[in-house]
């Protein structure tokens, strides 16, 4: 079951209860290991999303919109601006994907905003020991994501220069053909760090954020019961809000930036002289 922050800190210590918060409810070990609560709960909120979106489409109406359809309406277009203004040309999956991510990536990141100690105490109550909430706090999420824009961006390599010309972009790119060997590895490097940087930048950021949150958490829980929660508790309610307010900055950067990338990347996929 879940400890509380009071539990946490006078029980099994800090150190214990940021543990467990961190550990991910799995199956198996090793590179079999499957982390049942990033997988359920990714699949879930890409429901929500699909179902949403489903039921928005159906219900449009035309003229003046009502106050949720506009709102879906305005992150349609921001999202087809930034595929005009970084990728070249038109492709019939690019707009579309780029939505997918920004809203996915957005709902995941916002279940660290839910109090830290609420789903895995309820998941406790059935019998769920362990609870990670967060699915891009579990690098396994991110990096898969990442690799899947890696693979789309070897098949439009592929696609656009043609086997031969993605050849040459390792054998002369970037320093001409007198330098091949360093070419090889600067560009099998540049490659390479694409899918790594996009997916550990976004586990880095969700992952510390939601570290603060457990931080903040045990602060009411470090302080005996009685003047010291006079103090310690206020405390933490104003750190919370405002790393909260400042959390809702961050979750939604990381899904922009995740987007852009996505896009900058297959853009320049599509560029025949990259």
């Amino acid at each position: 079951m879940s400890q509380t922050p009071a539990e946490g800190s006078s029980g099994g210590g800090t150190v214990e209860y940021i543990q467990h918060h961190l550990t991910n409810a799995h199956v198996g070990e090793g590179f079999m290991t499957w982390n049942i609560d990033s997988i359920v709960i990714s699949v879930l909120l890409g429901i929500l999303f699909v179902t949403v979106g489903a039921r928005v489409a159906k219900n449009a109406t035309e003229g003046v919109p009502g106050g949720f359809q506009n709102f879906v309406e305005s992150i349609l277009e921001f999202v087809q601006t930034q595929v005009k203004d970084s990728f070249p040309g038109h492709h019939p999956l690019i707009a579309p994907m780029a939505l997918t991510i920004f809203v996915w990536v957005w709902l995941m990141n916002f279940m660290d905003l839910i109090p830290v100690d609420l789903l895995p105490l309820i998941g406790g109550w059935f019998g769920i020991h362990y609870l990670k909430v967060v699915p891009t706090t579990d690098l396994s999420v991110p990096m898969a994501m990442a690799l899947v824009v890696f693979m789309l961006s070897l098949y439009f390599n592929l696609k656009v220069k043609g086997p031969m010309g993605y050849l040459k972009m390792f054998l002369f790119h970037p320093f001409g053909k007198m330098a091949m060997p360093a070419n090889i590895l600067m560009t099998a490097i540049e490659e390479l760090a694409k899918p790594l940087s996009l997916g550990l930048r976004l586990f880095g950021n969700m992952f510390a954020g939601e570290l603060v949150f457990l931080l903040i958490a045990l602060l009411a829980g470090a302080a005996t019961l009685g003047a010291g929660m006079l103090i310690w508790f206020p405390l933490q309610v104003v750190l919370d809000l405002g790393w909260l307010l400042f959390h809702i900055l961050v979750i939604t950067l990381q899904a922009f930036i995740f987007m852009v990338l996505t896009i900058v990347y297959l853009g320049m996929a599509h560029t025949a002289d990259h």
